[in-house]
C-alpha cells in the first residue's frame, strides 16, 4: 500500500501549512474523535458542568449582588442569557431566581460558606474539563493532586470574573440603550451582529486559555493553540443557534420529557458545548502533531525532550494504524488509542 506523503512537517506556525497538510489534520481529528471517544468524554464533562452550574450562579449572585440590586440582577442576567436556546434560558432564570431568593436570607457565615460549596462545585466542573482535555492531547495527569485542584479553582475564579465582567458590559449596554430608545433597524442589527462578534472572541479566548492551562503539559504556544479556538468558537455558536431552532421549530422537550424537558435542554446544550471544545483540543492536538518544529514554549528543544506527546511526536504516514513515529516521550499510541489519564499525589 503506497503510503501518502506528509506535508507542513518543517512548518513554523498553523498557518503556513499547505491546504494538503491540513487536509491530513482534519482526517486525523475525526478518527482520534471516534478513537479517543470523545462524545463519551463530553457526556462526563456535561454531567459535572451541570453540577457546578448552579453553585456557580448561586455565587454570581452572591457577589454581584453586592452592588446591584436584586432586579437589576434578574434583568441583567436575563440579558446576557439571551443568546442560549429558549428552554435553557428558562430553567436559566428559574434557577437565578431561587438564587437570588436563597442570596436574600443569608448573612455573614451564611454567605461565606455558600461560596465555599459553589467555589468547589465549580472546580469539579473545571476538573472534568481537564481531564478531557488529558485526553484530546494523549498527556497522563503528571500534576499532584492539591495543583490539579488549585488549577481547577483559579479557572473557576477566572469564569467568575469573566461572567462578573460579561454582566456589568450588559448593564452598560442596556444604560446606553436608554439614551437610544428609538435607534433604527440597522443599528439595532449592527448591534446584534456586534454582539454576536463579541461572543465569538470570548469563546475564543476561553478556549485558549482552556488548552493552554488546562492539559497536564508543557504549555503551547498560542499560534498553536489558536486552530482549535477559532474552530470551537465558531462551531459553538453556530451550535447554539441551531439547537435553539430545533427547540422552538422542530421538538418540543416539554412535551416529551414533561417537567424535565427544560434540564433535558441545558444538558444537551452543554454536551454540544463540551463536544466542541474536545474537539478543537484534538485539532490542536493534530496541527501540533503535523510538525518537527518544537510548538511548546521556552527554547526550542530536540524531539522527545519537549514535555508534550504532541510535540513529541511527528507523523510518519496518513494511514491511522501507522501515523506516528514515537520518539520516547509520552505514550505510545496504537491501535488500542490513548492511556486513560491517572492522577498521582
Amino acid at each position: 500500500m503506497r503510503r501518502e506523503r506528509v506535508e507542513g512537517q518543517e512548518a513554523r506556525s498553523p498557518w503556513v501549512m499547505p491546504r494538503s497538510a491540513w487536509k491530513q489534520v482534519v482526517a486525523r481529528t475525526w478518527q482520534r474523535s471516534w478513537v479517543d471517544n470523545a462524545s463519551l468524554v463530553a457526556a462526563g464533562v456535561a454531567f459535572y458542568s451541570f453540577l457546578a452550574l448552579l453553585p456557580f450562579l448561586g455565587m454570581l449572585v452572591l457577589i454581584y449582588g453586592m452592588f446591584a440590586d436584586t432586579s437589576t440582577v434578574v434583568s441583567n442576567m436575563r440579558s446576557l442569557t439571551g443568546f442560549l436556546p429558549p428552554e435553557v434560558a428558562r430553567f436559566v432564570g428559574e434557577q437565578l431566581l431561587r438564587a437570588v431568593t436563597t442570596s436574600d436570607s443569608m448573612k455573614g457565615t451564611g454567605v461565606l460558606l455558600a461560596l465555599v460549596f459553589a467555589l468547589y462545585g465549580g472546580a469539579n466542573g473545571a476538573g472534568a474539563i481537564m481531564t478531557a482535555l488529558n485526553i484530546a492531547y494523549h498527556e497522563e495527569e503528571k500534576r499532584s493532586l492539591s495543583r490539579f485542584y488549585l488549577t481547577a479553582l483559579v479557572i473557576t475564579f477566572c469564569a467568575l470574573l469573566m461572567a462578573l465582567g460579561a454582566l456589568i458590559a450588559t448593564a452598560a449596554i442596556a444604560s446606553l440603550r436608554n439614551f437610544a430608545p428609538e435607534a433604527s433597524n440597522l443599528a439595532l442589527l449592527l448591534g446584534r451582529a456586534g454582539a454576536y462578534l463579541g461572543l465569538v472572541c470570548v469563546a475564543a479566548i476561553v478556549a485558549a486559555t482552556l488548552y493552554r492551562f488546562g492539559p497536564s503539559r508543557e504549555k503551547a504556544r498560542w499560534t498553536w493553540i489558536t486552530p482549535g479556538s477559532l474552530f470551537s468558537a465558531l462551531t459553538w455558536l453556530l451550535l447554539t443557534i441551531a439547537f435553539g431552532f430545533y427547540l422552538t421549530r422542530i421538538t418540543d422537550y416539554e412535551a416529551t420529557y414533561g417537567s424535565l424537558g427544560a434540564i433535558i435542554a441545558l444538558l444537551t446544550w452543554i454536551y454540544l458545548s463540551a463536544y466542541v471544545l474536545i474537539v478543537g483540543a484534538e485539532l490542536n492536538s493534530e496541527v501540533e502533531h503535523q510538525t518537527r518544529f518544537d510548538t511548546t514554549t521556552g527554547a526550542p528543544e530536540p524531539l522527545g525532550h519537549r514535555g508534550a506527546w504532541a510535540a513529541d511526536n511527528v507523523v510518519e504516514s496518513s494511514d491511522p494504524d501507522k501515523e506516528v513515529a514515537n520518539t520516547g516521550s509520552g505514550p505510545s499510541l496504537g491501535a488500542a488509542g490513548p492511556p486513560v489519564p491517572t492522577q498521582e499525589k
